[in-house]
């Protein structure tokens, strides 16, 4: 989230009154700025922190750590390696950051663990419901197997009947004929006396 502050913007700045070396003002654009070192880029944030503490704006332009970057940068670039010194609201606000930080990271850390043990719970449960199923494809290979075998063994007697000249047709056709004629003898006895 940036925050907006109320500072001049760097394009109201001029070139010259950034980097005084530089030609008259006004003959740079914004294109210039991308092909300058590291450390021109470096000293032209130094010079704006500047001005806009100057001019009693925030130096701190976003919540998420851009000014971090800058304040190191700012500590690095200017001198010897000496460290300036922070004020007591610099020295706060780095200490909610870190303190923000450590906690999103304690978050993070718990988030990523809750989720690894949930993966570990569901690969177990796929694993047992695996095992369960080629349990079952064993049984039901072995019921085949049955089938087969029983099968193979009333083979002999279908061939022996078909060779008798009967076919399950035909004793379909015996069998209700057999109906019939008990029917009508039970309806004849029944109707006789």
């Amino acid at each position: 989230m940036m925050l907006q502050h109320p500072g001049p913007s760097l394009a109201d700045i001029s070139c010259s009154a950034l980097v005084p070396c530089l030609s008259p003002p006004g003959s740079l654009t914004l294109d210039d700025f991308t092909n300058f070192t590291p450390l021109v880029k470096e000293e032209l944030r130094l010079s704006i922190h500047a001005k806009r503490l100057f001019s009693g704006h925030s130096a701190d332009l976003s919540s998420d750590g851009a000014s971090s970057c800058s304040d190191r940068a700012l500590e690095q670039a200017s001198g010897s390696g000496v460290k300036r010194e922070l004020s007591g609201e610099e020295h706060d606000r780095r200490k909610r950051r870190r303190e923000r930080n450590k906690i999103a990271a304690a978050k993070c850390r718990n988030k990523k663990k809750e989720k690894t043990e949930c993966l570990q719970m569901e690969s177990e449960k796929l694993e047992s419901v695996n095992a369960e199923l080629k349990a079952q494809i064993e049984e039901l290979k072995h019921q085949k197997q049955q089938l087969v075998y029983m099968l193979n063994l009333h083979r002999p007697t279908c061939i022996v009947r078909a060779q008798n000249g009967q076919t399950p047709e035909d004793e379909r056709k015996l069998f209700i004929q057999h109906i019939k004629e008990s029917a009508f003898t039970l309806h004849a006895a029944t109707c006789g006396s």
